[in-house]
């Protein structure tokens, strides 16, 4: 079986998981993501491999990382990921992409990823569910950070945070690569909660 089948496989196995321990029905879970019944069954069954955009989507409305809907039955009390073995989320042809490398739920959901950003290319996110932290470290570069329309310069070694619950994108408008390594603090979600507002 290949990565990506394997990555298939666990997000359709946990995504069944995870929703029935919120107690949620298709129709709940599709409304609180914005995620149409018709893909959540054919996630669920393993029969697409859906974009960033539609797991974070997912995991947000299950209040999760990213990394349990991806977990392939890891040990909880000591994760090592080596160079290369984090998930490749989404790349570029230029080089530009984002690795998730850690997540974990037991105090809440929170992931750490890498980024890298070729000149000129940049990518956008939805709002996250309120009380999303995002924390942001540049090691290489600038970073054009854009919160609710407003741009916020980060040189290399400089660092910012932002409530993420509102529209953003990191760009690269340098003619030098850009890399970062940003955490993300997700709200715990129960099932019992009105659906998520983005």
């Amino acid at each position: 079986m290949s990565d990506l089948e394997d990555l298939t496989q666990a997000l359709a196995r946990n995504l069944k998981r995870w929703r029935g321990e919120r107690g949620f029905t298709l129709d709940a879970l599709a409304v609180r993501s914005g995620v149409s019944r018709g893909m959540i069954i054919q996630i669920e069954q393993a029969r697409t491999n859906p974009s960033v955009g539609t797991t974070v989507k997912l995991a947000d409305a299950l209040g999760v990382s990213i990394t349990t809907l991806l977990d392939r039955g890891r040990s909880r009390q000591v994760h090592l990921v080596l160079p290369g073995q984090g998930v490749r989320m989404w790349s570029t042809e230029a080089g530009s992409g984002a690795t998730m490398l850690l997540g974990d739920d037991r105090r809440g959901p929170l992931e750490v990823w890498t980024y890298r950003l070729e000149p000129g290319e940049g990518t956008a996110s939805d709002p996250h569910p309120a009380g999303t932290l995002e924390m942001l470290h540049v090691t290489t570069g600038r970073l054009t950070l854009v919160v609710d329309g407003e741009p916020y310069e980060v040189p290399a070694g400089g660092a910012v945070s932002f409530e993420a619950n509102l529209p953003h994108e990191y760009r690269n408008d340098t003619a030098e690569p850009m890399e970062m390594t940003m955490a993300i603090s997700i709200p715990p979600v129960s099932g019992n909660e009105m659906p998520a507002r983005h």
